[in-house]
Order: C-alpha cells, then structure tokens, then sequence
C-alpha cells in the first residue's frame, strides 16, 4: 500500500488474507457513502485506501485534510474559510477545504489530533451539511463523503475526553483496520516488484536481500519499505540489487541477528561445558579450582555443522540470515546442508 497522486500509486498491492479482506470493503464501501474509519500504524497506507474508495465511483474531488499539520488559529480558516478582512492579514476571501469537498470525499487524516472545538464544528457539518467562513454572516453548504484516519485508539480517547462521543459514532459506521506489514510478510515481495516497476530500468532484487528484508519487522511498514527500496535503486546502478545495497536500519538488523546468535551460541556452549566437560568446544571452559581434563579435539567438520545448526536454529530456519551470520553465502551454506544431510 502506498500513498502519492500518481495514480499507479493508488492501488492496494498484495495477496495476504488481510489484504484481500481489505480490497473487498473497499469494493463494497466504494459504491456507498457510508463515512468510513480507518485504523492502523502510520505507514500502512490508510490515504492509500481511502483513495481507492474514492476512485471506484470518482464522484467529485478528493480533499485530503492533514489534522496533524493544521494548528494554532489558521485551522478553523484552513478547514471552513474566511472573508476578507476577517483577521490581520487576510487580504482576500479564502475557500476553505471544507467547501472544496463538496460533492466529493473528504479524507481527515489523523483525525485523533482534531482539537475539540474543531470536533464540534466538523460534527455541525456533518450533520446539517453547513458551515460559516470565518467572519461570514453567511452559511455555506457542503455535501461530501467523509473518511477519517488514525493512529489512535479512538474509543480510549473517548473515555479520556479528548475526543467526542458522538462524533466518533458519526466517523465509526464502517471501520476498516489495516495489518502493520510484520503481521503480513507475505505481502511483501509483491510490495518490492511493484515499487520497482514504478522506477523502471528492470531492477530485481537477489533472493538473500529478499530474505533478509522478509525477516524483518519493518516498524515503518509499507512506507519504510518504499523507502527502503528507493534507497537501494539509488545506491547501485543495477539491475540486481544485493545485500551490501541494503540501507542501514537493515544493515543494523543483519548484525543484531549476528550478534544474538554469537551471544546464545556462547551461552549455550557454556551450558555443555558445565554439564559435561569433555564435550565443550575449545575456548569456553569455565575456570574452576580444580584442574580439568583436556578436551578431546573436535574436527572441523563437526564444528562447522554444528555452527551450521546452531546458526538454523536461532534463525528459526532463515537460511539468509543464517548464511549472513556465519560469513558464507546462501549458495555454500546449502552446499554444506546437503554435505552434511541437513537439509530438511
């Protein structure tokens, strides 16, 4: 899901079982004018939806309305308008974004940073479909479609009496809650090849940065990962895209992976050298009064096949991260699974 007024950007990309749920409302929710609310993390492409909504009958613009951006006393003249001369410095009258939905869809994004007294006086327009610009003696009319955002648990910011009962009961006819991108990886190298469609010049990614990327939690979802994709396409010429290409919040979790599998494979060496001295791995020994018998060698071999299932096993079976942490490349780790029968 993506965000842009490029129209190729409009669309909600994926085949996971919470996007195809997703695209089915916005197919039912697109031929009505239901007020719809829309729930997720910032970055899961709540703008995307909305426009999607909008596009399928494209009746009359659509106004997309950032309540996070608008503060201080502009807001009411930003959302309802003004005259002119209606404070210092208004010259000219001014339609408002209000107005300028009329007929079509108005997006409140991030509704929840709304203040109170701009609650009420969106509730008044929703419900008698009228407004005054500021200084106005004049009411206005606008009919529209409303859409509403946010990040916010809006039921608890109803018991905390930041936002008001009734116009979250006006916004919470249809609500549509879209997954953060960690709870549908599958999602996302449909997510990769349509990004990199839109750059052009036929870039494609290496199965081990893919892999990487699809054990990561992407915090940022679905925006991070555009960015994430941009940033590697502008770093290397292509067309293949690698592991090295990777930005550094990626970079950082290839060695984080690193740095708990060395840190669990010590603790877990540790814990056989006390439970049976002969058969701990050289340079683990823990110190002890009395002296202890000298470790029998352990091949190489068998060293590296049990850093190889070591390695697996932390990994929860990733084969690119596990071939990142052990210094090898995917290719000669499934080598060795297949020379030591691992491979599963």
């Amino acid at each position: 899901m993506l965000a842009n007024l490029d129209e190729t950007r409009h669309v909600l990309v994926g085949q996971s079982p919470r996007t195809r749920q997703v695209l089915r409302l916005i197919e039912k929710l697109g031929r009505c004018r239901w007020p719809a609310l829309l729930l997720g993390e910032t970055g899961t492409g709540k703008e995307v939806v909305a426009r999607a909504i909008h596009n399928i009958c494209r009746s009359g613009p659509f106004v997309t309305i950032d309540c996070s951006s608008m503060v201080g006393p502009l807001m009411e003249s930003e959302l309802f308008g003004h005259v002119k001369g209606a404070f210092t410095g208004a010259a000219m009258a001014k339609v408002g974004l209000i107005e300028t939905a009329n007929g079509g869809t108005a997006f409140f994004d991030e509704i929840g940073e709304l203040p109170l007294d701009m609650q009420a006086k969106l509730l008044r327009v929703l419900q008698e479909k009228e407004f005054r610009p500021v200084g106005s003696l004049n009411t206005h009319r606008s009919d529209f479609r409303i859409i509403a955002a946010t990040n916010r648990d809006l039921a608890k910011e109803v018991e905390k009496g930041t936002f008001r009962r009734d116009l979250f009961f006006r916004l919470n006819v249809i609500n549509i809650r879209l997954a953060p991108l960690r709870e549908r990886k599958e999602d996302i190298p449909a997510l990769i090849n349509h990004f990199l469609s839109r750059v052009g010049g036929n870039y494609s990614m290496t199965a081990e940065a893919l892999e990487v990327m699809l054990s990561y939690d992407w915090p940022g979802n679905v925006r991070e990962l555009e960015n994430c994709v941009q940033h590697m396409v502008a770093i290397n010429s292509g067309p293949l895209l690698h592991v090295a290409d990777l930005p550094s919040n990626l970079q950082n979790h290839i060695l984080e992976k690193k740095s708990q599998y060395l840190m669990a494979a010590a603790t877990a060496n540790t814990a056989r050298a006390d439970a049976d001295p002969a058969h701990a791995e050289p340079g683990t020994m823990r110190e002890a009064p009395a002296p202890q018998p000298i470790p029998a060698v352990i091949p190489l071999m068998e060293l590296e096949r049990r850093a190889i299932m070591n390695a697996l096993e932390h990994t929860k079976g990733d084969r690119a991260v596990a071939a990142h942490l052990l210094g090898i490349g995917r290719t000669t780790l499934y080598r060795k699974l297949k020379e030591y029968q691992l491979a599963g």
